[in-house]
Order: C-alpha cells, then structure tokens, then sequence
C-alpha cells in the first residue's frame, strides 16, 4: 500500500510520527466507455473553453473567482492555510464513540507509525483499548480540513474515520415524511417481528455479488447465449393490510430455521 498522508498524531504533549493508509476500497469492474457506432473508446480531455484545445496538465493552476475577477493559487498558498494541521492530526478530546450519529461516518484510513513512534503508537492504542473511548481531532488532507476520529481496529491497529461536518448534511425538512399516529396494536406486532429478527452483527454473512453477477451475464453474452429478464414487481401494503402482514411476518420468521 502506498501512504496518501504522511504526519503525526498529538496526543497531549506527545507527537506519534504516523503514515495513512486507505483502508477501504471498492470492488468495480473495468468497464471502458465506446462510441456504439464504432465501439472506439471515449476518452476525456481537458478543453480550454475559450480556444477549444486540448491543455496540458502542466499549463492548469488552480483560481478562486472574486468579483468578476480570478485571484491565482499555487502550491505554497494552501501550504500557509493552518500549516500545523496540514503535519499535526491533534486529538482535541475524547469521547464515547456511540455519542456519533452514524451517518456523519465516511472514509476509513489504518495508521502506521512511523520510526521512533513504535512506543508511543502503542501506548495509545491500549490506552483507548482499556478505556473503551476514541479520540476526536482535525488535520488537513489534500487541501480539505477533516474532522475524524481515531480509534483501534480488531484490537491490534489504530484507524481514523472521517466524519462528515454537520453542515454537510442536507436537510430534509421539504420530503413529506408522515407524522400519522400509530395503532398500539400494529405497533406492537412491529416490535415483536423486529425482536424476531434480532441478531448479533457478523459482517462476514455479507458479500457484494454484483461483480460476480454481471461477470456471468458478461460471459453469457460471449458465448451467445439468450438471457432472461427477470420481471421484478414490489407489492405495496395499504394501510388496512398492515396487521395481516406483520402476522404473516412474524409466522413465517418463526418457520425459518437459525
């Protein structure tokens, strides 16, 4: 793996010499995309609007637009915007990582500590490993400020999660959510079906079979074979039907062996 930061954790007065490293990825097949007319590839250039030619990347500096007028910027002005967190990731608190929503989690990154930070490295990660809580900082990472928290993984690595700011969130105040009352019966029977199929999380139950799906659809085609379309129809409960269906629900959950 090749490290996309390199930097050091701030831990009190400690400084962690780390690397990051990505810690996820996602599986897609290499699709090209063609002209159907000739099957030729369809490749993306950088066009100068006014000219129409092709730039080169070399020629492309990077503008901000300031009343009708571009202020220029190069490499050394990003460097001058808080030149401590583009080499510092400082823990400013710790906190319960349940305290989270959810949805503000994002990227994943492993820490590796870099020479002379070996001690140091571990230390905190069995700090945060006995006391059961995360760290919570900020560093600059190409040209963004990120939010993360720092926490162990599997109990043998540090990891930083990026989390989204809350201002990144969109509001959903104009989606017609439904404020209706629940029946205390249909409720009930809601409890029962989602305690039914209540369960310990094991992420490796699940598997992304796209991939593999379209593969065989692709491998199909090759041979000429004819392939047959699935017709998929997604019934919809009306309102009167609910309490049926959640019976139904509940039975056919309890026929179904662990």
């Amino acid at each position: 793996m090749r490290a996309i930061w390199n930097g050091a954790i701030g831990f009190g007065l400690i400084n962690i010499p780390v690397k990051l490293y990505s810690a996820s990825e996602s599986p897609t097949l290499d699709l090209d995309m063609l002209d159907k007319n000739d099957l030729s590839n369809i490749k993306y250039k950088r066009i100068n609007e006014r000219t129409g030619k092709e730039v080169d990347w070399k020629d492309i500096i990077k503008g901000y637009k300031l009343e009708d007028q571009y202020i220029l910027l190069d490499d050394e002005d990003f460097e001058m915007v808080s030149p401590e967190k583009s080499k510092i990731l400082s823990i400013t608190q710790f906190i319960d990582e349940q305290e989270i929503e959810p949805a503000l989690f994002e990227t994943p990154y492993f820490i590796e500590p870099q020479k002379n930070g070996e001690a140091a490295y571990s230390l905190l990660l069995e700090a945060l490993l006995r006391t059961g809580i995360a760290g919570l900082g900020t560093f600059i990472l190409r040209e963004k400020e990120i939010m993360c928290l720092i926490r162990p993984y599997e109990e043998s690595i540090l990891m930083v999660n990026r989390l989204r700011y809350p201002e990144e969130m969109r509001s959903y105040s104009d989606l017609k959510i439904p404020k209706k009352k629940n029946k205390a019966g249909e409720l009930k029977m809601a409890e029962q079906l989602i305690e039914s199929l209540s369960s310990n999380f094991d992420p490796e139950l699940y598997r992304n079979t796209y991939n593999e799906d379209l593969l065989k659809i692709i491998h199909q085609k090759a041979k000429g074979r004819k392939r047959t379309k699935k017709t998929i129809s997604v019934p919809h409960a009306k309102a009167s039907d609910l309490m049926a269906m959640l019976k139904a629900s509940i039975e056919k959950g309890s026929a179904t062996p662990n």
